[in-house]
């Protein structure tokens, strides 16, 4: 799976494995302030890095996921507003995987990263816990 974070001034990057390991990390500058058409072509070249890197270890990714900072309406598939990024309903998901031809989960960054943290790290087995990003 190829995984993006993208941030105010980073895009974090990564591949996983089906079990959720960690296989390779990469970092971006966002480059936000070019303006927000450039921030999705950068985007999609920092997918598509990650995808090379895959298919050379013979792995090609099954399914992306990436998120966003700001208002996001997962249900829909927007970024609603992103107001570091120049973001306004931005149907980020569907661009990212009409251009990967994958499926592409999609969230709010610090939300998404609470539930990473539940499901596979420090928070996993717990009842109660708190993120704090």
């Amino acid at each position: 799976m190829i995984a993006l974070d993208v941030g105010g001034t980073q895009i974090k990057g990564g591949l996983l494995g089906g079990d959720g390991t960690v296989l390779h990390t990469e970092r971006w500058l966002t480059r936000a302030g070019h303006g927000p058409n450039a921030l999705i072509d950068r985007i999609l070249g920092c997918a598509d890095e990650l995808v090379a890197l895959a298919e050379r270890a013979d792995r090609p990714p099954a399914a992306a996921g990436i998120v966003v900072p700001g208002i996001v309406d997962e249900t829909s598939g927007l970024a609603v507003y992103a107001a570091n990024l120049g973001w306004r309903d931005v149907p980020l998901p569907q661009w990212l995987a009409e251009h990967l031809d994958l499926p592409v989960a999609f969230g709010h960054d610090v939300r998404t990263g609470g539930l990473a943290e539940a499901r596979l790290g420090a928070g996993r087995g717990c009842a109660d816990f708190l993120f704090v990003p």
